[in-house]
């Protein structure tokens, strides 16, 4: 997870994309007073970026709630770039292949800014099985990847990724002292879990994989209801998924 710097002159265009990444599937409309307030920007210069972003179509204005949200032209962005992705190719086997061995729900996701997007996956066998909510982002601190992830950052990555006060989404969602003893964990074990601390009745399983240039490039998640995935269940999944992503890092780096 290297730092890129952003060329000089492109302030504008930095400030337009903090933007869009500041919608979420739980915050999906915000208002303008709370987008200049999230970036620290004057209402004025908030709404000249947003008037912009909407005459593209990547932002839409509800004048009756006088909101915004996500624009049509997203969407498309979203849906070329997911099929013209080289990574989601390159995935795509692995994942099925893992979703038809364990029956559960199998995503790729990969880390955006400092929450973990769902790139991809394929839906589980079972008539209960867990939702795949493709294009869905979280907090890293909380899902099984985004610990992948964490684990494997530099401490200043780290620091930066874990600022506080973390979210809690259930009772079981981590501190950051518990949070730090379970990425220890997942550099011993080479997989990560989530037991019920995004979602209560949900856990998922993890492992990293790497790209052409040795960094971690996304991770591969098995997840599903709580009362299958039992501690056996979970360290079965845990090494099937990290001889999965050690083979997917292989082929990464050797194409």
């Amino acid at each position: 997870m290297k730092q890129i710097n952003a060329p000089a002159g492109t302030q504008a265009v930095l400030r337009a994309l903090r933007l869009l990444k500041r919608f979420t599937p739980q915050e999906p409309n915000l208002s303008l007073g709370e987008l200049s307030s999230a970036l620290e920007l004057t209402k004025t210069t908030t709404h000249r970026l947003l008037a912009a972003l909407e005459s593209e179509g990547l932002v839409a204005r509800d004048a009756m709630r006088n909101t915004y949200r996500l624009g049509p032209t997203v969407i498309a962005l979203g849906s070329q770039a997911l099929l013209t992705s080289d990574l989601r190719a390159a995935t795509r086997p692995t994942l099925e292949a893992l979703a038809f061995e364990s029956r559960e729900t199998t995503t790729l996701e990969v880390l955006v800014g400092d929450q973990i997007l769902v790139f991809d996956g394929v839906a589980g066998l079972h008539r209960v099985a867990a939702s795949l909510d493709i294009g869905t982002r979280w907090p890293a601190h909380a899902t099984s990847t985004g610990k992948c992830f964490l684990a494997h950052a530099t401490n200043s990555t780290r620091d930066q990724l874990l600022r506080p006060p973390l979210t809690r989404f259930t009772d079981n969602t981590l501190h950051l002292d518990g949070l730090h003893d379970s990425l220890d964990s997942v550099k011993k074990l080479g997989y990560a879990v989530a037991r019920e601390e995004l979602e209560l009745g949900y856990v998922a399983v993890a492992a990293e994989f790497r790209g052409p240039m040795g960094d971690v490039e996304g991770a591969l998640s098995i997840g599903g209801p709580v009362s299958r995935f039992t501690p056996e269940k979970v360290s079965s999944l845990g090494e099937r998924l990290r001889a999965a992503a050690d083979e997917l890092t292989t082929r990464r780096q050797e194409s």
